[in-house]
């Protein structure tokens, strides 16, 4: 009884984080990433990549963090997120 018990908690749990996932926008998916200091890589709609921590996330835009350089991205020009290895 415990061992199913434990099996529909977790099924539960997970399908919450499913549905969380699946209503959050990119943008608070970058807040996650500030928080968590990850270094991420963006890719945009031209191609092109970007790769860093996370900075700053405003409204309209993210800033990230590669060393000594910072990038500004729009984020209606963001195609995907990953979290990468530093």
């Amino acid at each position: 009884m415990r061992h199913q018990l434990a099996q529909v908690l977790e099924a539960e749990q997970e399908a919450a984080a499913i549905t969380l996932r699946r209503r959050s926008t990119l943008r608070d998916r970058l807040l996650e990433a500030e928080d968590r200091d990850e270094a991420i890589r963006i890719t945009c709609i031209d191609g092109g990549s970007r790769r860093g921590n996370v900075s700053a996330v405003g409204v309209d835009h993210v800033v990230l963090e590669n060393g000594e350089t910072e990038a500004y991205v729009a984020i209606v020009h963001i195609v995907s997120i990953e979290v990468t290895t530093r």
